[in-house]
């Protein structure tokens, strides 16, 4: 795919101190993202954005948080935020290529999951089409999950939701080092 230009402009270097120091403490010293510098574009977006605070690990694993995050980009159709965690962050959480693909392609139900992550991704499945979970769905999430992981799950869902929204409706071209979202066979 040929390069996409954002909507809203992006930040170029070099950045006010207070952004500097921002964009290092969420990158850690690597170049800021495009999605990133296109919110700080605008001071009370990005002081929205950073007031959400799921940027840091919370009470999930990481694996459990990345099978969310991954998971809501794909159903949003966000390959943007979707390929950015996939290769920042499946390698670390453990995630196998053919987890990888089933967050893309796969059921909720797909083998390669355990019983916990079915009812995760379920539950991501759920808050997605409905933006609510049945007490059947609640309670498969709950028999694995305690009440501030479930929060951390319903959150991180929606959060991700907005990032994919504005990744989406931005135009955000493809971070060069990002997955790809793989094709069905």
């Amino acid at each position: 795919m040929p390069p996409t230009t954002p909507r809203i402009a992006p930040l170029e270097p070099p950045y006010a101190p207070e952004i500097q120091t921002q964009f290092d403490r969420i990158m850690r010293g690597a170049p800021p993202l495009t999605l990133f510098r296109v919110i700080a574009s605008n001071a009370r977006a990005w002081e929205k954005f950073r007031a959400g605070s799921l940027l840091d690990r919370g009470p999930l694993s990481l694996r459990e948080r990345e099978i969310v995050i991954d998971r809501t980009c794909a159903v949003t159709k966000c390959e943007y935020e979707w390929g950015v965690h996939v290769n920042a962050f499946a390698g670390a959480a453990g995630l196998t290529e053919e987890q990888i693909r089933a967050t893309v392609l796969g059921r909720a139900d797909a083998p390669c999951w355990s019983a916990a992550e079915q009812a995760l991704i379920a539950a991501v499945d759920a808050m997605h089409e409905r933006a609510t979970l049945t007490d059947a769905e609640f309670l498969a999430l709950s028999a694995h999950y305690d009440d501030a992981k479930i929060f951390e799950i319903i959150l991180l869902c929606s959060f991700y939701r907005t990032v994919s929204y504005l990744a989406n409706g931005l135009n955000l071209p493809l971070e060069e080092q990002a997955a790809r979202f793989p094709r069905a066979a």
